[in-house]
C-alpha cells in the first residue's frame, strides 16, 4: 500500500476487482499450489481479500523483505514448500510457478528456487528495473544483478544471452526459519536485491528457465495498460 510509484497499488481496481485479487485467482491456478494465501500488514489489504473470500494473514509492519514476511505468515502452517508470489504480478503464470516448483523439488540441496526468462525484443538488458540472472551449469543462480550481466566482450554469436529474473521465489520451509537468521549483506544492500543474501551466505537457488511475457506493476500508467489491456480481452 506505501509504494512510493504507486500508492494503494494492491486495491487499483479499474477492472471491477482490486489488483490483489487478480494474483489471488491467478496463484490458485498453480496445479502445484494447495493452498493460497495473502499475507499483509494493512488492514483495507484484509478487508478487500476477505470480501472476495480469500483467506488473509495480518503479519508486522516492520519486515524489510518479503522472505521475512512470508517466514512470519507461515510460522504456523505445517507445510513442506512455500511459494511468494508478488502481490502487484496480475499477470503472473501458473506454468512458471510450476516450474520453479519443480526445479526445487529436483535439486535436493538447493534451498530456494525461483525463475527466469529470455530478454523478449523491445526489452533492454541494460534497465536496471529488470533485474538480470546468470545461471551455472547445474542451474542454480551464480548471481543476479541490475546491471547487464552476462557481459558479451568479443560479441560471440555462441555467447550467452542475458536472462530477466522473475520475482517469485519457492523455498524450503525449514530454509525461511533460517533466513530470518542471517545478517543482510554487502551485495544485498548495494544492489538492492534481497535474494543475494542468500547466496552471499552460501545457499543455492534453483532456476527454472521458460518463457514469460507477465512482469509486475510499478507504475499508474502500467496499472493503466494492464487494466485496459484485461478488458479488452474480458468486457
Amino acid at each position: 500500500m506505501a509504494s512510493t510509484r504507486f500508492p494503494g497499488k494492491p486495491l487499483a481496481s479499474k477492472t471491477g476487482r482490486p489488483m490483489i485479487q487478480h494474483v489471488f485467482e491467478r496463484a490458485s491456478q498453480c496445479r502445484s499450489i494447495s493452498r493460497v494465501i495473502v499475507a499483509t500488514d494493512d488492514r483495507r489489504i484484509e478487508q478487500a481479500v476477505r470480501s472476495f473470500g480469500g483467506e488473509v494473514v495480518m503479519t508486522s509492519p516492520d519486515h524489510a523483505n518479503g522472505t521475512s514476511r512470508i517466514a512470519e505468515a507461515v510460522k504456523s502452517i505445517d507445510c513442506d514448500v512455500v511459494v511468494n508470489i508478488q502481490g502487484d504480478e496480475p499477470e503472473v503464470e501458473p506454468g512458471i510457478v510450476d516450474a520453479a516448483v519443480a526445479a526445487l523439488l529436483a535439486d535436493p540441496t538447493a534451498s530456494v528456487a525461483t525463475a527466469a526468462t529470455p530478454f523478449r525484443q523491445g526489452e533492454n538488458p541494460a534497465d536496471p528495473r529488470l533485474v538480470k540472472v546468470v545461471v551455472g551449469v547445474n542451474a542454480r543462480a551464480l548471481y543476479f544483478s541490475r546491471a547487464a550481466i552476462p557481459c558479451n566482450r568479443d560479441q560471440r554469436a555462441d555467447g550467452v544471452s542475458p536472462l530477466r529474473h522473475i520475482g517469485l521465489y519457492v523455498y524450503r520451509r525449514s530454509f525461511l526459519d533460517i533466513y530470518i537468521t542471517l545478517r543482510e549483506t554487502p551485495l544485498e544492500r548495494t544492489e538492492m536485491l534481497e535474494q543475494l543474501r542468500i547466496l552471499e551466505h552460501g545457499y543455492g537457488i534453483a532456476v527454472a528457465i521458460g518463457d514469460s511475457t507477465a512482469q509486475g506493476i510499478d507504475t499508474p500508467e502500467q496499472y493503466e495498460a494492464w487494466a485496459s489491456g484485461w478488458l479488452a480481452r474480458h468486457g
